[in-house]
């Protein structure tokens, strides 16, 4: 960040969908906070900013009366839109500056975030009399974006990275360039990580899940792509954004922004029945979204999927107000990965181990969520149908490695009778 004074701030503005939504002042003690126009808090057609500034949403006037401020790090529903891990530590490198500066990441991200909110330096000007009083005796100092170096090497365990596709080939969006794929590299830690989620994704989406397009790309299709260190793989595997559509942004947010958890509460602070009772509440379609949630919970056991946390689930505003479950994505076999994995990533009808779950626990989950169970078990049945008819003659076919299509077969196996395959 620029250096300043103890009494200067940098601003930015956030917008969605062309409407201010209000202004995140960075301060020099490491605060950080964002205070609502007053123009998006009495506006009754406002977009959805986050499910909890739904006005259905309890205590929403008060979320947005009252400055979301936070130390170091940004409100979790702002810090969930930044990289983690590895591709974090790449564009902190590459600004020079710590990988918990969250202010600094988001103003240089600001353009490209997930879902539709945009962030965008403001001039010292532009900045409202009210922000200024509201803050006493600062100064606003322009945030000058700086260019990020990419001279550097780094081995990241998985990188992924929004870029946009012209006439087969991919490249890194910058700027105002929209990216509309999701890029995945190959792992410097596991092996086959491309085929694998290509193949668990596609058997997913036999079994009756929505999923976006995906692909399987050359990794000499990708341009203008870091240093980075790339094990001896050919194949990069795409996602198609959902997030964006024909050029144009659609808003999003996952469960832990939802929630209000950061993103290492992702594994610890909610349960599968929290999701449930949100989505049959809120969603525009309850119903049909906690039918859906049901399925993709069940295909995580089937898959071997133990990594299907917090930020794997979102919410998406096709109508830029009314919440619905965004397609699935991030459902990878971790098992093979891990050795003796056994357990879902969050509790599901008391319990997380895949090798103890039955019917009895989705009923469980079903009433702990106050959502029907006799409109869940049909949905059940029928992927449950579908997995097994078609799982074992097309999992043939797909590009996951032999090894870790057998261990994959082996869980089958040994899954209670339920949901044996």
């Amino acid at each position: 960040m620029n250096n300043r004074g103890a009494d200067e701030i940098n601003v930015l503005k956030l917008k969605l969908h062309g409407r201010v939504v209000g202004y995140l002042a960075g301060f020099h003690d490491g605060r950080n906070v964002l205070s609502f126009a007053d123009e998006f808090k009495t506006d009754a057609a406002r977009p959805t900013f986050s499910l909890i500034t739904l006005p259905e949403f309890p205590r929403s006037e008060k979320l947005l009366a009252e400055p979301w401020s936070r130390t170091q790090k940004l409100h979790p529903t702002l810090s969930n839109l930044l990289p983690e891990g590895s591709l974090r530590e790449l564009v902190a490198q590459g600004l020079k500056v710590h990988i918990d500066n969250e202010f600094h990441l988001f103003s240089y991200l600001g353009e490209d975030l997930p879902g539709a909110l945009i962030a965008e330096p403001m001039e010292t000007d532009e900045v409202p009399e009210s922000l200024l009083s509201a803050h006493g005796k600062v100064k606003v100092v322009k945030f000058e974006k700086v260019t990020r170096e990419n001279k550097f090497s780094l081995a990241g365990v998985q990188m992924k990275f929004s870029m946009k596709q012209q006439d087969g080939r991919y490249n890194l969006s910058t700027g105002d360039t929209l990216g509309d794929w999701i890029i995945k590299t190959p792992s410097t830690k596991h092996k086959d990580v491309p085929v694998n989620e290509f193949t668990a994704m596609t058997l997913a989406s036999m079994a009756g899940i929505a999923v976006p397009e995906i692909k399987l790309v050359e990794l000499h299709k990708l341009d203008n792509l870091p240093q980075i260190n790339l094990p001896d793989e050919k194949l990069a595997f795409a996602i198609k954004r959902f997030d964006r559509n024909d050029g144009q942004r659609v808003h999003m947010e996952d469960f832990a922004q939802v929630l209000v958890k950061y993103p290492h509460e992702k594994y610890n602070s909610a349960s599968y029945e929290q999701i449930a009772k949100i989505l049959y509440r809120f969603s525009g379609d309850g119903l049909a979204d906690a039918q859906q949630f049901a399925r993709r919970l069940l295909i995580n056991i089937l898959l071997a999927n133990g990594d299907a946390h917090l930020k794997n689930w979102s919410l998406l505003y096709p109508d830029q107000v009314t919440p619905r479950l965004s397609p699935a994505y991030d459902i990878v076999t971790t098992s093979v990965y891990i050795d003796n994995e056994r357990k879902y990533a969050l509790n599901l009808g008391k319990t997380k181990e895949w090798y103890d779950v039955t019917y009895t626990n989705f009923e469980a989950w079903a009433n702990r969520a106050n959502v029907p169970w006799r409109a869940i078990k049909p949905h059940l049945d029928e992927t449950m149908e579908r997995a097994r008819s078609l799982w074992p003659k097309g999992i043939k076919d797909l590009p996951m490695n032999d090894e870790h299509k057998d261990k994959l077969q082996a869980h089958w196996a040994i899954l209670q009778k339920d949901f044996r395959i």
